[in-house]
């Protein structure tokens, strides 16, 4: 019988198949709460970091299904970054609560931090407080958990 936590040797386990379910769980999580916090028109911001605010706000039915995608590819992005490092640092799988938490801690600050000053869109601070701290709480519990529990699941 398995125990709590661990899978069956039936169970089905590739890198493909945790980082396609830890980013699609995160990408769905995150964009439903972008979604209801700041509105429909959150896919064009995220296009806007690859065409600029411009071309983003002068877009399409194209540019919000490029913005989709965008977010799609960068949840599995990081899903893929916390594979790779899970193989060489086992307490990552081992401890998928604590681990994914500072994960979507992480991961807020790459986006805040790296990503978005070098988007198109050049945004770098000042951020205040509260959305600083917002971020980092949704980003812990919709994008951190659900890569790293989807890692220790589905993961080789």
């Amino acid at each position: 019988m398995a125990q709590l936590g661990t899978v069956e040797k039936t169970g089905k386990r590739s890198a493909w198949l945790a980082i396609a379910v830890g980013g699609g769980i995160a990408g769905v999580l995150d964009l439903t709460q972008a979604l209801i916090l700041f509105g429909m028109h959150v896919p064009f911001g995220i296009a806007a970091g690859l065409l600029g605010a411009e071309a983003a706000r002068h877009g399409s039915a194209g540019t919000y299904v490029l913005g989709i995608l965008l977010h799609f590819f960068i949840a599995c992005s990081f899903a893929a970054a916390y594979y790779v490092v899970s193989r060489k640092l086992a307490f990552l799988v081992e401890h998928p609560l604590v681990c994914g938490l500072v994960y979507g801690l992480i991961v807020e600050l790459v986006m805040d931090l790296a990503v978005l000053p070098l988007s198109a869109l050049h945004a770098a601070g000042p951020y205040e407080l509260h959305d600083l701290l917002l971020g980092i709480g949704v980003h812990m519990v919709t994008v951190g958990l659900p890569i790293a529990y989807s890692v220790r699941r589905f993961g080789e």
